[in-house]
C-alpha cells in the first residue's frame, strides 16, 4: 500500500493567515480603542461635568473648551475603530458559525453608529457657550441647555449600549464554541454583556451611574485584548475538507483547535482525510 503525505491546501492555510492577522489587529486596536476612550470620555468629558449642576458644569467647560472638544473628537475615532473591530473579529469566529458572526459584527456596527448620534449631542455645547454662540435665553437657560445635552448624550449612549451588551453575549458564546479562546475568557465576555445589559437599564430608568459592574466589563474586554494580541497570531484551523472545499464552505460549526505544531498529516484510507496542524 502506498502512503501519501498531503500538504495542507492553500485555502486552510490562507484562512488560518486571516484569521491570525485579524485577531491580533483586532487586539491592538482594543487596546488603543481603550487607552482613548479613557481620555475621551473619562477626563475629557466626565472630568468636566457636574452631574445635576449646570453652573458648575458650565464654568468647567468653559474654562477648559479646547479639552472638552479633543475629549468628544476622541470618542467620534472610537466608535469608528468600532465598526473596524466588529469586522476583524468577524472574520476570527466566521468559521464557528458564519451566520451569528454576521449579526454580531452588525450589532456591534449599529451600536457604533448610535454612539455616534450620542456624542454629536456634545459638538454643540461649545457654541451654546461661547458669547458669540447659538445659545439662546438667559445666562441660566443657556447652561440648563448644556446640561441637557450632556444628560441626552448619557441618555443615547445607554441606549446603545444594549447593543453592545447583546453584542458581548453573542461573542461569548462563538468564543465558548470555537475551542480556540480559553473557556474562562469566554465566561468573562458573556458577564460583560451582561453587565452592559444590567448597567445600561439602571442608568435609562434609575439614573444610577458607576455600579461595580462596569469595572467587571471593562477588566473582561481589556484581558480579551490581550490575549488576541499574544496568542491570536497561533489560532490555527482544523476541519473535515470536502473534496478539496475550502475552509469558508465547511460546516459553520467547525471544529477549531489552537495548536503549535507545524507539521500537517492525513489518513490515507479515509475518503474525506483530516488536516491538522
Amino acid at each position: 500500500m502506498t502512503i501519501r503525505k498531503l500538504r495542507k491546501p492553500a485555502p486552510l492555510e490562507n484562512a488560518n493567515a486571516t484569521i491570525n492577522r485579524a485577531g491580533t489587529t483586532a487586539g491592538v486596536v482594543l487596546l488603543f480603542m481603550a487607552a482613548l476612550s479613557g481620555f475621551g470620555y473619562l477626563f475629557a468629558v466626565k472630568g468636566l461635568v457636574i452631574p445635576g449642576n449646570a453652573v458648575k458644569t458650565a464654568s468647567k467647560i468653559s474654562a477648559h473648551e479646547s479639552l472638552f472638544r479633543f475629549g468628544f473628537l476622541s470618542l467620534f475615532v472610537v466608535a469608528a475603530l468600532d465598526a473596524v473591530v466588529a469586522w476583524l473579529l468577524f472574520r476570527v469566529f466566521a468559521p464557528v458559525n458564519r451566520k451569528l458572526s454576521a449579526v454580531a459584527a452588525w450589532g456591534r456596527t449599529a451600536y457604533a453608529a448610535i454612539f455616534v448620534v450620542a456624542i454629536s449631542e456634545l459638538t454643540g455645547v461649545p457654541g451654546i457657550l461661547s458669547p458669540r454662540g447659538g445659545g439662546s435665553g438667559t445666562t441660566s437657560q443657556i447652561r440648563d441647555q448644556v446640561l441637557h445635552r450632556i444628560n441626552s448624550f448619557n441618555d443615547i449612549w445607554n441606549v446603545s449600549l444594549i447593543l453592545f451588551g447583546l453584542y458581548l453575549i453573542s461573542l461569548a458564546y462563538l468564543a465558548y464554541r470555537s475551542g480556540f479562546v480559553p473557556r474562562l475568557i469566554s465566561i468573562l465576555l458573556g458577564m460583560a454583556g451582561f453587565a452592559y445589559l444590567i448597567d445600561s437599564f439602571t442608568a435609562l430608568t434609575i439614573r444610577a451611574t458607576d455600579t461595580p459592574l462596569s469595572t467587571v466589563s471593562a477588566a473582561s474586554e481589556f484581558v480579551f485584548a490581550l490575549w488576541l494580541i499574544i496568542r491570536g497570531r497561533r489560532i490555527t484551523l482544523h476541519t473535515e475538507a470536502d473534496h478539496g472545499d475550502s475552509i469558508v464552505a465547511a460546516p459553520e460549526e467547525t471544529a477549531i483547535k489552537l495548536s503549535s505544531q507545524n507539521a500537517s498529516s492525513i489518513a490515507p484510507t479515509r475518503p474525506n482525510p483530516t488536516i491538522s496542524k
